[in-house]
């Protein structure tokens, strides 16, 4: 496929006023992947953004949220982490980086494998507790984690725990809220979240985030996949806007576009089956 894949029609339906001039062809590899993710990520950090987003499959471009194991797609993201940092940041900023992993024994594997010989300080967000094998886990004090010299954060797929983005939340306002500093989520799964997978009844902390941390957070960068004959793909490039897209005959059309994001009920129900 080539590299330089372009859309056939700009809109089908939308705000055809939408992000007027900036149009980024839907990736053909995950290296493409990684250097707009890094252009979007740029282009936001100069537009003052310090909570920011980027999600993307990781078993495969056209891949859906379960096609992969988990531990093999928390692995994935973790190699994947490491070739963004390597573009990304710059060598004399890598001690200045904070990574956090879910948990304790993750930073463990990251320093035996992808990120072996690599300057960037690496960290957890919780620690397992006596009742491990219940699900209960320790949420880690994030005042006690972060150190003065920090600039960027950058939390690794937060979704395996509950207590994972609570912490993320306690992390954003403890560690980032009035200063310089800069946060971004890297395959968290936040779709979770915002479509109510975890029932509030059950989860009121976790559900309180799409009133509190979400709304303050840009989504620079991301791709979710809808299978089925009227499956397509959610696409957003900072600054770019939404688009729906569906691959025909290896090209990608642009079926709809808007500046906010819709909800991915809505690109299922609504914009794939009119499309």
């Amino acid at each position: 496929m080539s590299r330089n894949l372009e859309f056939k029609a700009n809109s089908v339906s939308g705000d055809s006023s939408a992000s007027v001039g900036f149009n980024v062809p839907f990736p053909s590899d995950y290296s493409e992947i990684l250097e707009q993710a890094k252009e979007a990520t740029e282009l936001a950090l100069k537009d003052k953004k310090q909570l920011m987003e980027i999600e993307f499959p990781t078993a495969g471009l056209e891949s859906v949220p379960g096609d992969g194991e988990g531990g093999i797609e928390m692995t994935g993201s973790m190699q994947l982490i490491r070739e963004f940092c390597d573009i990304f940041i710059n060598p004399e900023k890598a001690t200045r980086t904070r990574i956090f992993f879910p948990e304790a024994n993750e930073v463990k594997f990251a320093r035996q494998s992808a990120f072996g010989g690599a300057s960037f300080k690496l960290d957890y967000l919780t620690k397992p507790s006596l009742f491990e094998d219940f699900g209960f886990v320790t949420k880690v004090k994030m005042a006690d984690r972060v150190k003065p010299e920090d600039e960027l954060f950058l939390v690794a797929y937060p979704y395996f725990n509950v207590n994972e983005m609570l912490v993320v939340e306690e992390l954003y306002n403890e560690a980032v809220v009035n200063t310089a500093r800069k946060l971004i989520i890297f395959n968290g799964e936040l779709d979770r979240i915002r479509s109510g997978y975890y029932p509030p009844f059950f989860y009121p902390k976790l559900a309180a985030l799409t009133k509190s941390l979400l709304p303050k957070m840009e989504t620079v960068y991301y791709i979710h996949n809808f299978k089925g004959r009227k499956g397509g793909t959610l696409f957003r490039c900072y600054p770019g806007p939404w688009k729906v897209l569906r691959k025909v005959r290896n090209e990608y059309i642009c079926l709809h576009q808007q500046e906010v994001m819709p909800s991915l009920k809505e690109v299922a129900l609504d914009i794939l089956p009119s499309a």
